[in-house]
């Protein structure tokens, strides 16, 4: 990764935002900063860092809770850096995805080493799409909405989730116990009825024919898949 990476800052001490950007700016670092967990979910979905600095003390939305909606639509490294200092705080921000965990007070020097350390691991050619579309489609994960032809779609929280889970995989079938696992469950992995329940809700507030599909494809015995661009 080169030097002129982009570094989110979501902290809500200006203090703190000051100081990470100077010190992550000498180092040739593009720096955004945010304030609250809303700010900086937008500015990850518009500025596409490579690179998330995360609070956990925010002020409108814990950091845990920002880390949770950040991975439901991209896998951008994410550094912890809280005055929270317990194993807990820190097994919980690590399994809920971040990618390493600093408590303040810090030295720089390590923190900036780290930093390194976590751009090292992200590929130069990753970019990842958060608003894929399936022709007059679009599903914005960042944003958690659902256009079609530029009109935006009424879903439930089941319906979204069925499309977000196959829009992250375009054109790739996912299993129908794979599905409910992730929107039901572990509890529900043989509940198949709910499954073809939501799918069916999905494929009329798209207009898609199951016999002649546009967006939503069964694969029988499998699963589903959305159909990508020059895919039939």
């Amino acid at each position: 990764m080169s030097l002129t990476a982009t570094v989110l800052v979501i902290d809500d001490e200006p203090q703190i935002r000051k100081f990470l950007r100077i010190s992550l700016a000498s180092q040739g670092y593009k720096v955004l900063e945010a304030g609250t967990g809303g700010e900086g979910l937008s500015q990850a979905a518009v500025g596409r860092p490579d690179l998330v600095v995360l609070d956990l003390g925010l002020p409108d939305m814990d950091g845990q809770q920002v880390l949770r909606e950040l991975r439901e639509w991209s896998q951008v490294p994410v550094l912890v850096l809280s005055v929270r200092a317990s194993e807990v705080q820190k097994v919980e921000a690590l399994d809920g995805g971040a990618n390493d965990y600093v408590t303040k007070p810090f030295g720089i020097q390590e923190f900036l080493a780290r930093v390194r350390a976590l751009l090292r691991q992200v590929p130069q050619t990753q970019a990842e799409e958060t608003a894929p579309q399936f022709g007059p489609l679009t599903v914005d994960l960042a944003y958690r909405r659902v256009t079609l032809e530029g009109q935006e779609v009424a879903l439930t929280r089941k319906e979204y989730a069925l499309i977000a889970q196959l829009a992250r995989h375009p054109g790739r079938v996912i299993t129908q116990q794979q599905l409910l696992k992730d929107i039901w469950g572990p509890t529900h992995v043989e509940d198949s009825h709910y499954l073809r329940i939501v799918v069916a809700h999905v494929r009329q507030k798209l207009g898609d024919d199951p016999t002649a599909p546009r967006f939503l494809v069964t694969e029988p015995g499998v699963g589903y898949r959305l159909i990508a661009p020059g895919q039939g």
